[in-house]
């Protein structure tokens, strides 16, 4: 969607599911119509915890070039790895914090996994705009942008949508934008990122 402002505003919206439940983790990005800004020095690493055997966010959003640490705060080792193409890389077996962050310096998603905990799973969203946000636990998000016109694309890992970003037309001269509101179509998730139940429903054979 495309929002012009005709002062510094206030984007903000209200993302459902098609049921009607509030949908957390969905991410929303601001692009301006006049072209990106240049790439701000600060903001430049982030963090993607591994706490009780789980990735902490389960979706993580960064500007492209941002540097990305993966601490292990777990007392057993994890084995982290992405093979998507927006950035492959592997942390082999390792406790505490890895001495080298991970650059994602292209704008795509990356799918991340362990190698020895089968249903850890995570995302990290590099997006080429500093204006992005995720919805909290009610569905709510908001952004501060300047004065500009923007298309507004929206992410989630679970939508049943080929095409990763929707984008639909919309204008308002209001300096303050009304809240937006979307419904995304939730296809039935099969990996939740958290541990099971049952470790043995994962075939689990112990710590490495």
């Amino acid at each position: 969607m495309v929002c012009t402002a005709a002062q510094s505003a206030t984007l903000s919206g209200e993302i459902k599911t098609q049921t009607g439940q509030a949908l957390a983790n969905a991410v929303v990005v601001a692009t301006p119509g006049k072209g990106l800004p240049a790439a701000a020095v600060e903001s430049t690493h982030a963090e993607l915890d591994q706490r009780n055997r789980e990735f902490i966010p389960h979706v993580l959003v960064v500007r492209s070039g941002t540097e990305v640490s993966f601490p292990n705060h777990d007392n057993i080792r994890h084995h982290v790895y992405s093979f998507s193409p927006a950035k492959r890389f592997e942390i082999k077996l390792y406790k505490g914090l890895p001495p080298n962050p991970v650059r994602f310096d292209n704008a795509g998603i990356a799918a991340l996994g362990c190698n020895i905990h089968d249903w850890m799973l995570a995302y990290v969203y590099v997006s080429d705009s500093p204006y992005f946000t995720r919805t909290d636990s009610n569905g709510h998000w908001r952004l501060e942008v300047p004065d500009d016109s923007y298309r507004l694309s929206i992410w989630h890992p679970d939508m049943e949508q080929e095409d990763l970003l929707i984008s639909e037309p919309l204008k308002t001269t209001e300096p303050t934008a009304k809240a937006l509101q979307h419904t995304l179509a939730i296809k039935n998730k099969i990996r939740s990122g958290q541990p099971p139940a049952s470790l043995q429903l994962e075939g689990y054979k112990g710590e490495p």
